[in-house]
């Protein structure tokens, strides 16, 4: 018998070769089943509640982050991201199965991968870039700011594969899909045109440098949309002004479709309890948890 041949073939696991798997997970309070929780019920669920949450707990994921929505899509949810799946599900799992769980309803979800774009230029391209401008690879000059760009790129990568997760207060997350129509089929262009829209793409987010970041993570094979699209806004403002101006791009005019937009507010587990007026806790008018 013939033996398999596994050179070659990566050792068969559920962690990605490269990165980390990613869950967004969208949640909504079922207020007649809360009422149906008696006060010892429903203030230890409030505990267990505020403990799965916390991303500083035992067994928590490599990253962890909550968050209010506005309006009636959700009343809040969760960025989990780590590389075991059975980990960053295992926070939606361990929700429902708290006391609190009778009374959440899940409203929606998606599952991809951190991924470091194709799009990003390698070393030798960035090299071959700066020959085209007219440096000589020989030159003092070209070496340092091809040192420069290798220092960089390591930082990029890195925050794509294994991001930190930013801080800033406004949030906003949407899928998206290229399109594949007879006039406008994404798949159908070569590398060279997709990387000249892409770059466009690019230049257009980096005037929001400091006002907007954002994290793209693939969902192709995973789930219903191609990617995800999360962005941290100093302000929400930012995030209608990136959205708006970055439509113009043709990128986006003429190849993109996108799914429904959350928009939501970092905030802890216990102030999701205190927005929510879950378990009696109330904010305090111009003295709530998120300011």
């Amino acid at each position: 018998m013939m033996q398999e041949q596994t050179e070659g073939i990566p050792e068969a696991s559920l962690r990605p070769l490269r990165g980390w798997h990613v869950g967004h997970y969208f949640y909504r309070f079922d207020r007649a089943q809360l009422r149906h929780l008696g006060p010892s019920e429903l203030s230890d669920g409030c505990l267990a509640f505020e403990s799965v949450l916390d991303p500083a707990a035992p067994g928590a994921p490599a990253r962890l982050q909550t968050l209010t929505i506005s309006g009636h899509k959700a009343d809040f949810a969760f960025l989990a991201l780590d590389a075991d799946p059975r980990v960053v599900n295992g926070i939606h799992q361990r929700l429902l199965a708290c006391p609190l769980g009778a009374a959440l309803t899940p409203t929606w979800s998606f599952i991809s991968l951190t991924e470091v774009s194709e799009y990003l230029p390698t070393l030798e391209q960035y090299g071959q870039e700066l020959a085209a401008k007219g440096l000589n690879p020989a030159s003092e000059e070209y070496q340092v700011r091809l040192k420069q760009f290798e220092r960089r790129l390591e930082i990029m990568h890195r925050q794509r594969l294994t991001p930190d997760l930013p801080t800033w207060p406004a949030v906003c997350f949407y899928p998206m899909n290229k399109r594949r129509q007879p006039e406008a089929n994404w798949f159908l262009l070569d590398f060279a045109e997709r990387s000249r829209l892409m770059g466009q793409h690019g230049e257009s987010g980096m005037k929001f440098a400091g006002k907007v970041t954002q994290l793209i993570t693939v969902a192709l094979g995973l789930d219903d949309w191609e990617w995800g699209v999360t962005l941290w806004a100093r302000n929400p403002e930012f995030l209608k002004d990136i959205v708006y101006r970055m439509r113009f791009d043709e990128a986006s005019a003429r190849y993109a479709d996108f799914g429904p937009f959350y928009v939501g507010y970092l905030a802890s587990a216990s102030e999701i309890l205190v927005q929510c007026r879950v378990g009696g806790r109330e904010a305090q008018p111009g003295n709530g948890p998120l300011g």
